[in-house]
């Protein structure tokens, strides 16, 4: 039995046989570049050394009272443990009486302050990419050198973003990125520049940054919208992303000092910072692989030289019976995550702040530009292996559509680790084995066939154009013909919250969470319908959009409308006749 798909209108014809062809041209920067050597195994532990001169060391099992009462229990023991660099930073916001952090305006007349006096031969540029829902503008400066940087020389050289304050209420790290583009411009940095190009977006959360809240106005969490983009803030950044293609992307956050922490386990945060890089299903093994050897670990060791605590980033969930912990999630919607699916080596950076104001504000920032200068040291001396990598991946990608099989979703791996915290009467450190829910090895829960392509019907333009600022190729049916499908059968459904390792994400709204089969069947594909070929760089972010029966999916959100309007295409589709976006 055959089925029809309902369509619109379309452009540019390409004919059926045009897919081999448009797949070498998806991949015409993808020669036959060899992978760079490598050095050695990688190693996913992180060495925690004691800074204390006393450790308490606390059996596994459920939290000892210390007789913490709150956190009027940061104790001035507590701060000695956290001296202030040898280095003074003077943003805007961290000038001596200042009780704000830099404003918005001040950001911007910072960068184009620092740009007008950019040293000989570096080109600097500062515009908005876009504007907040509350009006204001989201600054960035594109530094180069040579020509300018612009989305047509952008693949010259690998491009390294750095995004700040995705959660206004984290401003060490919109503070240190003022820091970095000072040095990029007219300090001792500016040599990576003939290597690399940089973006720098200090306050990806204007709004929030403003009002010192985690969430954009409508409260929706900027950095759980990289995959949905229902905001103008996660947009920008994704058309950003697809018009420079970064090679590296740094995200600058902070976490929670005391808070749920002090209330579940009566101590205070240790670590200084804290690093993860995408750990999400599909993501290439040798993008991860990059991402540890070449930056991850010379973070860790960048900051161990500078006596600087850290450890691979964790938190708590809201829970308070829940007395683990979660590395950063594993869904494909943070900006981690989503970038590591679009093939850039893809890092957050935390530092200890949130619920201390400025407390420690030279040491956090300090954290940051630490991090900051070894990433962009790293890429500089990687900047040819990067290229080789993300050219080798994009085609590795590409070449697997119709083949194999792919995760559809996937959870943490249980475990146990020491951790420490600090007690926030003495100082001393307080040693605690906790169950920790690892992302280091995620287990897959869901797999299905990889298949050649994804149509869609007419109706469903919403997903189409999301997936476009994405970056993603999509086609349109130009003159009818029929394919050999998967449908999806719903099985079962129920309205859900979406959920991230902190817990319900209630905030924002319900979600249709459903259980699909997979049921093969030929079907008429009308002109119009749109078809998203698997045969290209960013084949597994598709998957993670248009595979209905996940939390994060667009059907899930109801941004792809209609569940029968999907079909997965198990065979090249050679009957079809296309036309190319615009």
């Amino acid at each position: 039995m055959t089925k029809r798909l309902h369509a619109p209108h379309w452009k540019r014809r390409l004919r059926a046989a045009a897919l081999p062809v448009l797949a070498a041209t998806l991949l015409a920067a993808c020669s036959t570049t060899p992978l760079p050597p490598w050095e050695g195994p990688a190693q996913n532990a992180v060495v925690v050394r004691s800074q204390g001169a006393i450790t308490h060391r606390l059996p596994p099992g459920p939290a000892v009272g210390l007789g913490v009462t709150g956190a009027a229990d940061y104790s001035p023991a507590v701060a000695a443990r956290f001296p202030d660099p040898g280095v003074h930073y003077a943003t805007p916001g961290l000038q001596p009486g200042r009780q704000a952090f830099s404003s918005n305006e001040e950001v911007r007349a910072f960068l184009q302050d620092a740009a007008n006096r950019a040293s000989a031969g570096v080109q600097a540029r500062v515009q908005a990419i876009g504007r907040s829902q509350m009006g204001a503008e989201m600054h960035a400066v594109f530094i180069a050198k040579g020509a300018a940087l612009t989305p047509e020389n952008a693949q010259s050289k690998p491009t390294v973003l750095f995004i700040g304050q995705q959660h206004g209420n984290e401003p060490a790290a919109g503070e240190a990125l003022l820091v970095v583009a000072q040095q990029l411009l007219s300090g001792a940095w500016s040599k990576a520049l003939e290597q690399v190009n940089v973006i720098i977006v200090p306050h990806a959360n204007p709004d929030g940054t403003a009002a010192n809240q985690r969430e954009l106005a409508n409260r929706i969490d900027l950095n759980r919208d990289h995959l949905l983009l229902r905001t103008p803030e996660a947009r920008a950044l994704a058309l950003l992303v697809r018009d420079y293609q970064p090679l590296v992307v740094v995200d600058n956050h902070e976490y929670t000092v005391g808070g749920r922490f002090q209330q579940k386990f009566q101590g205070l945060q240790a670590y200084d910072g804290m690093l993860q890089y995408a750990m999400t299903p599909n993501v290439a093994e040798f993008v991860t692989r990059a991402a540890k050897e070449w930056f991850a670990q010379p973070i860790f060791q960048a900051w161990e030289a500078q006596n600087l605590r850290a450890q691979w980033y964790f938190t708590t969930s809201a829970d308070m019976q829940d007395m683990g912990l979660r590395m950063g999630g594993i869904r494909p919607d943070t900006g981690r995550n989503v970038s590591g699916l679009k093939n850039a080596v893809s890092l957050l950076i935390e530092t200890r702040g949130i619920g201390i104001g400025r407390t420690h504000i030279q040491r956090r920032v300090h954290t940051h530009v630490i991090a900051a200068h070894k990433v962009l040291e790293q890429a500089a001396a990687r900047a040819g292996h990067l290229k080789q990598v993300q050219n080798f991946v994009a085609r590795d990608a590409a070449s697997q559509a119709c083949q194999g099989r792919m995760v559809i979703d996937a959870a943490q791996q249980p475990e146990q680790r020491e951790i420490a915290l600090l007690d926030p009467r003495t100082g001393v450190d307080v040693m605690r084995t906790l169950p920790w829910q690892s992302s280091l090895a995620i287990r897959p829960t869901l797999e299905r066939n990889r298949p050649c392509g994804y149509l869609l019907g007419e109706m469903e333009r919403d997903a189409v154009e999301r997936l476009h600022m994405l970056g993603v190729t999509v086609l349109r049916v130009a003159e009818p013909g029929s394919l050999q499908v998967e449908a999806y059968q719903e099985t079962a459904r129920e309205a859900a919250t979406r959920q991230d390792v902190r817990g319900a994400m209630s905030a924002e709204g319900e979600i249709l969470r459903i259980r699909a089969q997979l049921r093969p069947q030929r079907v008429e594909v009308p002109a119009g319908a749109y078809y998203v070929p698997m045969g290209q760089p960013l084949a597994h972010l598709i998957a993670a959009a248009l595979e209905p029966d996940t939390q994060n999916s667009y059907f899930a959100h109801r941004i792809q409308r209609d569940l029968g309007s999907l079909v997965r295409v198990t065979e090249q589709p050679t009957a079809l006749v296309f036309e190319e976006m615009d």
